[in-house]
């Protein structure tokens, strides 16, 4: 099992949601298929068959908690899967 397929994993389960780093976070949101720019320390990322825009900052070097819920709330939403 990979980085981002333990990730994946990690989030859905709802293990330490603060203790998820944030450039692995952002990885795997671009291999779920998003796209994505920044603007200072934002991460905006967006997906055409997605609704919600997910604005994600990072606290250190970790994602903040409720970041990680709202990744973890669009995910289970829209049945995302790695490698689609």
């Amino acid at each position: 099992m990979g980085k981002y397929d333990k990730l994946y994993q990690h989030i859905l389960m709802k293990q330490g949601d603060s203790n998820v780093s944030f450039g692995t976070l952002c990885k795997l949101l671009t291999k779920l298929g998003f796209d994505s720019r920044v603007k200072g320390d934002h991460h905006i990322f967006w997906m055409e068959s997605v609704e919600e825009i997910l604005n994600l900052q990072p606290l250190g070097t970790k994602a903040k908690a409720y970041q990680v819920k709202q990744v973890r709330n669009v995910i289970l939403k829209y049945s995302l899967h790695l490698g689609e």
